[in-house]
């Protein structure tokens, strides 16, 4: 691949497997000897504890400095415990950001003035940036959106989940026509499948039925040691090599690659 490819992990429900996606699709990216880099995006700082490191330590080098125009990405990156795979922090300074930038009409591209500036810049060149978005529709998940070229939606298998994606496609196309034309949906990874639930399947049948070939084969189960992972700061992938949530996203990990070889090969 000549090109960092950019990609959100999105949805602005909270709980929905967006941190643990992003971690362990750079985990199983990072294993395949690609180069990642992960943007921690989400005040909470999940992305950054569940990759072993601080979301206290440092506080000048996260993601807040960059945006807020302190620092540039080449001070704030950060090596994790694992090959190929960097980091840039976050921590809840990032909360105050929308206050902050209320006056800058650019605010929206910040993010993505800062990676161009750092990927035009550097030799050190990553295969894939994966940013994981906050839970809501706020002025970071647009920066987000606005600096990516394709997104990742986690859908849970739940009641509820259909409707709360029809409010992000709007965002994601009033996006399109407004800051980023050349936006589009990565896929749909359906997440927290229980096979013992119909409602799981049913909601995986509405999902398919209306989004096609753009939902993932690989579904992700409910897995204990799925939620255990991020306590002890590790990708499940490494936690648990052989629990059924690790497999499953083993298995999502090989799906992804292959979809970007099809669309490599088309392009």
């Amino acid at each position: 691949m000549t090109q960092t490819q950019i990609i959100s992990v999105i949805n602005q429900k909270g709980g929905v497997g967006k941190t643990t996606t992003v971690i362990n699709l750079a985990a199983g990216l990072a294993l395949q000897n690609k180069k990642i880099l992960v943007v921690d995006l989400d005040p909470q700082g999940n992305a950054t504890t569940g990759l072993g490191l601080s979301n206290s330590e440092d506080s000048d080098k996260t993601i807040y400095t960059v945006l807020n125009g302190t620092r540039i990405i080449s001070d704030v990156l950060k090596k994790t415990q694992f090959k190929n795979l960097d980091l840039i922090s976050s921590n809840v300074d990032l909360s105050g950001l929308e206050v902050e930038t209320a006056g800058d009409s650019k605010r929206a591209f910040i993010l993505k003035d800062q990676i161009m500036a750092y990927l035009k810049d550097s030799s050190s060149i990553y295969d894939y940036i994966l940013i994981d978005c906050p839970p809501s529709l706020s002025l970071l998940t647009v920066m987000a959106l606005v600096a990516s070229n394709t997104l990742i939606v986690p859908l849970q298998t739940e009641f509820f989940a259909l409707e709360g994606l029809t409010q992000l496609m709007k965002t994601i196309d009033r996006i399109k026509v407004n800051l980023n034309s050349k936006l589009k949906i990565e896929g749909i990874l359906l997440t927290m499948y229980d096979k013992r639930n119909k409602l799981s399947s049913q909601v995986e049948k509405e999902a398919r039925d209306y989004f096609k070939n753009k939902v993932y084969l690989t579904v992700i189960p409910r897995n204990v040691r799925l939620s255990e992972a991020p306590s002890h700061g590790v990708p499940v992938l490494i936690y648990d090599k052989s629990c059924p949530g690790s497999k499953s996203y083993y298995s999502f990990t090989k799906e992804f690659l292959e979809k970007q070889k099809s669309y490599d090969s088309a392009a």
